[in-house]
């Protein structure tokens, strides 16, 4: 148990600690490195597979995030991203009245034998209703999240081993 932890501890501070003091020794404010994460985490979550990192883009670009930060909690969150396909496909269905999505490989084959382009419109839909879904979740998730790693980075960069 003490090794798995370590293990975390460490992929912890090599792949997101090491990569964020930097920012703070180039004068970065904590609130700045904080919303850059906060933002980049919710959208690294969208249920739009391969986007996440042209949103983060122009996320960053309008509200003049740093890209790196940003960027390292859209990728950090990619196997949650995945993880949460079904919950954000299921919660869209809810929201709009729809069936749930058929989870069987088998049903979805059938679908698209029996009308294929009807098949590629219901996906379609069911992925802009994840969408609404997901962006449902988006501005308290953004506000908890910042709320959380403020001090926690605001203390990395006042901490014991902080360099100005």
């Amino acid at each position: 148990m003490m090794t798995e932890e370590l293990a975390l501890k460490g992929f912890l501070r090599r792949k997101v600690v090491d990569r964020i003091m930097p920012l703070l020794k180039q004068g970065i404010s904590p609130e700045k490195i904080a919303l850059a994460l906060a933002m980049g985490a919710v959208i690294g979550i969208c249920p739009l597979i391969g986007a996440t990192t042209a949103i983060c883009v122009a996320v960053a670009l309008a509200l003049r995030l740093n890209q790196p930060a940003i960027q390292i909690a859209n990728y950090l969150v990619y196997p949650l991203q995945i993880a949460l396909l079904i919950p954000f496909f299921q919660f869209g269905a809810w929201l709009f009245g729809m069936a749930p999505l058929p989870l069987s490989a088998q049903h979805l084959i059938f679908m698209f034998h029996e009308n294929f382009w009807g098949t590629v419109n219901t996906l379609w839909r069911i992925i802009l209703h994840a969408i609404v879904a997901w962006g449902l979740i988006c501005p308290p998730t953004i506000a908890g999240l910042y709320y959380i790693l403020k001090p926690l980075i605001h203390r990395m960069k006042t901490g014991p081993g902080a360099t100005s």
